[in-house]
């Protein structure tokens, strides 16, 4: 299904420029089980984290093959994104002498790196380059340092001179079809916005130039010949090599390079191309907790999730689908962006880090255990210990936020908000709410005067109908999966409530059943001790597909935020009578199932259903 027809409800807007004001959100705090999470990966990962470590390689310019140099712009990136949500000093401060002692590794000639000159422009060389760009780009757009913007400056016209001067195509160079070297073009593309200097702008273009060439990865081209992500080359002789195609991270990586680029020369081309290659990506890869990829690649993976994979649901993976999904709703508004970025968040996301916080695992299949990731490039950390806290500082920013034409809610967390207007005006939101565990929102809209404003509240496909109130009055609900746009003159102390019906639902794929309420995704977990989690079942549910299950929110003493009773007939035998009825078998939240990273533990979603021939459904078996 093609994105476009799925714009349901939407108030129209225009795009805005790249550095533009993109939100008007002012001090926005999140509650709950949410703002838990993003407060504990705060504490316990990014601040934690010895950036000097981190620092450290970019003075031993001696590497050849490996990425110690992604992970400080990685952190980085992270720790921006955390302040700006925050606000806290000291983390500002970590920020800030992070950045100093960075900025001092540049070279005279302008490279920051730690790739020996022989070796410079190969591997994973230019992908560190790039994050570096990204994150003193990131640091300017935040304190206004033009010393780091003269240092991004100087990393990347010294890259371009290199490439020039060795007559070398960036698409060449490193791995995955050049996607690794080529996802630089997003830095570039803001270097441009900022400085107007053309030279960023005609290298930009040469990228995509060499993107598109015959042999290159010709992300735009196949795109728009709907060739699938997981086909987008031939399977490759080596894996980690240049001839691998399906790359996801890199992939997605150049898109939001492309969908920028676009943005600035206001060509719908490039956007055209990332949607069309979003589309495959939900259609084909993506699975029921909102991850995919296996051993980092797309495999055509959402038909074969209810097989046990290798090394599947990288974090980096799954943090760049919520990015790619969030840009993509930035430029389009289209809300189905904002439910797979909801599904990922509470699902894949907070499963991939551990109760305590103080790591986030590299992978988090949908059975086995979570456990930490190994220490890459002889360092104390991984690319997703990295990379992860970004995805936990990306909520608040999709939670609300403003286009032209009003204030959008797109998540529904308890939070305050303040909101400024076009008008110079400033509205302050307050939700109350316990969703998803059940579907009561209340809103309070106090504007600091009456104005006039569209509200647009999302309502999810997910539930199973909805009603809407402003100050107790009903309000039309059209369909699920759009927006509510409620335009009026809003005073102090309205008031929006929101009713969603929601149901726990059995789901079925390859005679596997997986529990689902509203966005969230459920596993057995063998903390429970009710019995084997490896065991087939058959979930007794209505011709809808409708679980009658008990909910339970944080348990006194249970592991988990929400827990289902969820009836069941388990195992094969049925001729003892105890077996033939259902009985209560307890399921948790995706994100709570393994978090304590235990050895000994285990968990599953998707449950082998027991075949039963004398029933209809299973005749075709």
């Amino acid at each position: 299904m093609n994105y476009r027809v799925l714009l349901l409800g939407l108030c129209a807007w225009g795009s805005l420029p790249v550095l533009g004001q993109e939100s008007r959100v002012e001090d926005i705090r999140i509650g709950g089980f949410v703002g838990g999470r993003i407060h504990t990966c705060i504490e316990q990962r990014v601040k934690s984290q010895d950036v000097e470590h981190l620092v450290e390689p970019f003075r031993h310019r001696g590497e050849t093959s490996l990425w110690q140099s992604e992970f400080f712009g990685k952190w980085l990136l992270g720790a921006i994104s955390s302040y700006e949500y925050c606000k806290d000093p000291a983390l500002l401060e970590q920020i800030k002498t992070g950045v100093r002692s960075f900025m001092q590794t540049q070279t005279p000639e302008g490279y920051i790196g730690n790739y020996s000159p022989e070796a410079r422009l190969t591997n994973w060389d230019i992908w560190g380059r790039k994050y570096s760009a990204l994150a003193l780009v990131a640091y300017y757009r935040l304190t206004g340092d033009k010393a780091a913007l003269q240092t991004a400056m100087r990393s990347v016209d010294y890259l371009m001179k290199q490439l020039h001067e060795q007559h070398i195509d960036i698409a060449r160079t490193g791995n995955y079809f050049g996607m690794a070297s080529c996802s630089i073009l997003e830095p570039v593309v803001y270097l441009y916005d900022i400085t107007r200097e053309r030279r960023y702008l005609d290298f930009a273009k040469s990228i995509v130039a060499g993107i598109e060439r015959e042999g290159s990865s010709q992300l735009i081209a196949k795109a728009l010949k709907d060739v699938p992500v997981s086909q987008r080359s031939a399977y490759p002789a080596s894996w980690w090599s240049f001839e691998n195609g399906q790359k996801a991270y890199e992939m997605m990586s150049c898109y939001e390079g492309l969908i920028e680029l676009g943005r600035v020369l206001d060509d719908p081309l490039y956007k055209e191309a990332a949607e069309r290659t979003a589309e495959s990506i939900r259609r084909d890869e993506i699975n029921i907790a909102g991850s995919g990829a296996a051993f980092e690649c797309w495999y055509g993976g959402k038909d074969k999730q209810t097989l046990p994979a290798y090394h599947t649901m990288e974090t980096c993976v799954t943090f760049t689908y919520m990015q790619f999904c969030r840009r993509l709703w930035r430029d389009t508004g289209n809300p189905l962006y904002v439910e797979e970025f909801e599904r990922t968040m509470y699902n894949a996301l907070f499963a991939s880090m551990k109760h305590d916080g103080g790591q986030i695992s590299k992978y988090s299949p949908l059975e086995g255990r979570r456990q930490p990731g190994e220490e890459q490039c002889g360092m104390h950390i991984n690319c997703c210990n990295a990379n992860g806290p970004r995805g936990f500082a990306l909520i608040p920013k999709m939670a609300v936020a403003t286009k032209e034409d009003g204030i959008f809610l797109n998540l529904y967390v308890p939070m305050e908000a303040t909101v400024k207007t076009g008008r110079k005006n400033a509205v302050a939101l307050k939700v109350e709410t316990d969703y998803p565990v059940n579907g009561k929102v209340s809103i309070g809209v106090e504007p600091q005067r009456d104005e006039r404003f569209k509200l647009s509240l999302r309502i999810p496909s997910q539930v199973d109908g909805a009603k809407a109130f402003v100050n107790g009055q009903e309000q039309e609900v059209l369909h699920r999966g759009g927006y509510l746009c409620l335009d009026r003159i809003w005073k102090r102390g309205d008031e929006v409530t929101l009713e969603f019906d929601l149901q726990t639902k059995v789901v079925e794929s390859h005679n596997h059943q997986a529990v689902v309420r509203g966005p969230l995704v459920f596993a057995r977990d063998s903390r429970f001790d009710d019995g084997d989690v490896d065991e087939c079942a058959v979930i007794q549910s209505d011709e809808r597909g409708v679980v009658q299950a008990a909910v339970h929110e944080n348990m006194s003493g249970s592991f988990a935020w929400i827990t289902l009773e969820v009836p069941a007939v388990l195992g094969t035998d049925l001729e003892d009578a105890a077996n033939k009825t259902a009985r209560p078998v307890r399921f948790c939240d995706f994100a709570s199932s393994g978090n304590d990273w235990a050895p000994k533990g285990r968990y599953k979603v998707w449950i082998p259903q027991t075949l039963h021939m004398m029933t209809e459904p299973y005749r075709k078996y």
